[in-house]
């Protein structure tokens, strides 16, 4: 299930440093996440694992990240508490681990789905699978 919640107008001053091709998927990818009932925007990671704190297990949510090697970050309500995953963004595609698309909101979609047959560990999570 997702958590939904407000997302802030407009785009934010820190995607200005990238190049035209690049501008314009995030721009369009942007557009299409805040139109998603999950993207938080500016939240930082203790306001996001607080909200996801008391929701069920596979909640989550998208919020812009604190790193600022990142554009978003991925915060999930797993079995021990929430944590947050890192999206990365390079040569105009967002990327989670062996996913990727040019719309973070595809990309989502894509961590779902292949995770339902192949769950992924991730060492920042105790080796806990992630559904």
């Amino acid at each position: 299930s997702v958590l939904p919640g407000p997302a802030p107008p407009g785009l934010p001053d820190r995607f200005r440093m990238f190049r035209s091709c690049e501008w314009e998927v995030l721009e369009r990818s942007l557009n299409i996440l805040q139109a998603s009932d999950f993207y938080w925007g500016p939240l930082s990671v203790w306001e996001a694992h607080a909200k996801l704190q008391q929701e069920p297990v596979g909640t989550y949510l998208v919020r812009d990240s604190a790193q600022g090697n990142c554009l978003f970050s991925l915060s999930v309500r797993m079995p021990a508490g929430p944590v947050s995953l890192r999206i990365s963004f390079q040569e105009g595609y967002f990327r989670l681990r062996n996913w990727f698309s040019d719309c973070v909101v595809r990309l989502l979609e894509l961590v779902v789905a292949g995770t339902r047959n192949n769950p992924l560990h991730f060492d920042e999570m105790g080796g806990i699978p992630l559904v």
